[in-house]
Parts: structure tokens; C-alpha cells; sequence
């Protein structure tokens, strides 16, 4: 199963709720979906110089050596520390680096698996749900211009944070994934990419695609032609979405068993696994939806 959930505001104006709980509105109304374990990519305001990081670290005393070994990583590569907050079992900072960001990150991940790195980029997830880690993460405060959400049924691996989606792509600034499906021939489409320098962090086939991705543009692909490729390099069952720092793509297999829907007016893009995620952003309010047809692809970008 799983849930998949996006949005992106194409004009000013807004919902009379922020980003973060329209996103967690549509995931509530999905949670049949996916219990086991919630998080969002949220592309929050740039500073200039500036990378966000987020990394993974235990909750116990041994938390306090993570964030320890992590200060002292990013003090040897140069990293200026601006600002820190340790919560849950995360360490989120921001700091001033000017040098080759794909170098930093694969540096970085030696001391601490990274959740997420870029300058608008941050990534928040755990086990639990919704009701339960809004308020603890503060998904609320965030209105950014747009985001990706996601609820998890572990079926093929343990429920840990680390398990949970999204996922970065290793080795690039902004961009990540969800997923609902399998990526049947992860292995194989995994090693094809290890041997042209690319890193991972986990085994999960969405971890998979955002690598994928990242890799087709480093080589002067657009996103769009990246998405439409990738549906004949994968095998398997899914419908994924990607997010960058201005823009939400979407593709889905031939067999379309996984599904996505789409809200679109003047204003703003929606998608989620089932129209009644969509529906609770408009409540009382009859929506003209779209379920994404077999072998196919998409992209919205801010304007």
C-alpha cells in the first residue's frame, strides 16, 4: 500500500492553512494507507551560501556523540555551523560551504547517515504517525511553495526512521522521492549507477529513483526526460513523485496497479494515492480529479 502526497502552489495565492498541514491533512485521510511510520520533504526558504543538512542520530546519551562526531566532520570540511537543533532522532543544521557539494555530502555521510542536504531541502520523518509527529517536528510552521509527504506499510523491511520515506539522493543538493510499489530490478539498476560514482546509503528502491533522477540531470537530462526514461529502465509496480528545489514530477508503470490522482486549478497542484486525501483539503467541495493513466509521466513547476 502506501500513501503518496504532493503539492505545489503555482500562483501567490494560498490555502487558509499552511503547506505543512495541508500535506498532513491529505496524508490523515490516507492513513489506512500506511501506519506504520510518516515523513515530508519540505523546501524551505534559501539563505545564500547556505546548505541545510539533517542527519540521523540516536535518542539515548549516544545521541550526544553523533552530534559530537557530526560537528567535528563538518569543521574538517570546512563547514561554517550557523545553526543546530537537535529533535527526536535528528540533527538539522544549517551551515556556510562553498565547495563541491557532491564531495561534501559523500564526506558528511561517513560520519552520519544523512536525511537530507540542500539549501532548500529538508526532510523530516520517523516512525509514527501523523497526529502524533506534526506537533512534535513543527510540520505545522512550515508554508513553503511546495512539498512531498508520505505514509509507510513496511513490507519489505523493518519500521525505523531510516526506512521511512522520503528519500535524498545521495551526493545532490534538493532532490528526493516517494514511492508506492517495488522497483523489481533495484539491484541491477543500482550497480549500473555505483559504477558510474553514484553512493547509497540504504537498500530501499525509492532511495533508488531520486539517484536515478539526480544522476540523468548531472548529465544534462531534463527531469522531464529523466521521468520518461526511467519507465523503461524500471521493472516493477509503482507510481513515484520527485520533488527539486521548483518543481513536482510524477511517473507511473503500465500496469498502474499503484495509484495517483491529481487535483489541478489556477492555483495550485494536489496529488495523493486516493481522492479522499485530496478531498479534505476542499471540504464539501466537488473536485474535478484526475487518475494518472498507465505509462505515465509529469511535471509542474513553480512559475
Amino acid at each position: 500500500m502506501c500513501s503518496i502526497v504532493g503539492m505545489l502552489y503555482k500562483t501567490d495565492k494560498r490555502l487558509d492553512i499552511s503547506m505543512g498541514q495541508a500535506l498532513s491533512k491529505m496524508m490523515e485521510a490516507t492513513l489506512h494507507r500506511g501506519p506504520d511510520s510518516a515523513g515530508w520533504a519540505l523546501y524551505k526558504e534559501p539563505h545564500e551560501g547556505e546548505l541545510r543538512l539533517r542527519f540521523f542520530t540516536a535518542r539515548d546519551e549516544q545521541g550526544k556523540k553523533d552530534v559530537a562526531r557530526i560537528k567535528k566532520a563538518l569543521d574538517e570540511q570546512g563547514a561554517e555551523l550557523i545553526e543546530d537543533e537537535a529533535i527526536g532522532c535528528t540533527y538539522a543544521v544549517r551551515v556556510k560551504y562553498s565547495g563541491d557539494i557532491q564531495q561534501f555530502s559523500f564526506a558528511m555521510k561517513r560520519a552520519a547517515e544523512i536525511v537530507s542536504l540542500g539549501t532548500r531541502l529538508d526532510i523530516i520523518k520517523d516512525v509514527g504517525q501523523p497526529a502524533k509527529l506534526v506537533p512534535y517536528y513543527h510540520i505545522g510552521d512550515f508554508d513553503g511553495t511546495h512539498g512531498l509527504a508520505h505514509l509507510r506499510l513496511a513490507t519489505e523491511s523493518g519500521v525505523y526512521p531510516n526506512t521511512t520515506h522520503p528519500f535524498w539522493a545521495p551526493g545532490f543538493a534538493d532532490i528526493c522521492a516517494i514511492h508506492n510499489g517495488m522497483i523489481t530490478n533495484y539491484w541491477i539498476s543500482r550497480r549500473r549507477l555505483e559504477r558510474e560514482g553514484m553512493e547509497f546509503q540504504s537498500n530501499n528502491d525509492t532511495e533508488l529513483i531520486a539517484v536515478y533522477l539526480a544522476y540523468k540531470m548531472s548529465q544534462g537530462v531534463s527531469l522531464e526526460d529523466a521521468l520518461k526514461s526511467s519507465l523503461d529502465d524500471f521493472d516493477g509496480t509503482f507510481s513515484y513523485l520527485v520533488s527539486t528545489p521548483n518543481s513536482i514530477g510524477f511517473a507511473k508503470d503500465k500496469l498502474a496497479s499503484k495509484p495517483c490522482v491529481v487535483y489541478e486549478d489556477d492555483d495550485l497542484i494536489a496529488i495523493c494515492s486516493e481522492e479522499v486525501g485530496l478531498n479534505a483539503l476542499f471540504p464539501g467541495k466537488a473536485l474535478d480529479t484526475t487518475e494518472m493513466p498507465p505509462y505515465t509521466y509529469g511535471l509542474w513547476s513553480l512559475t
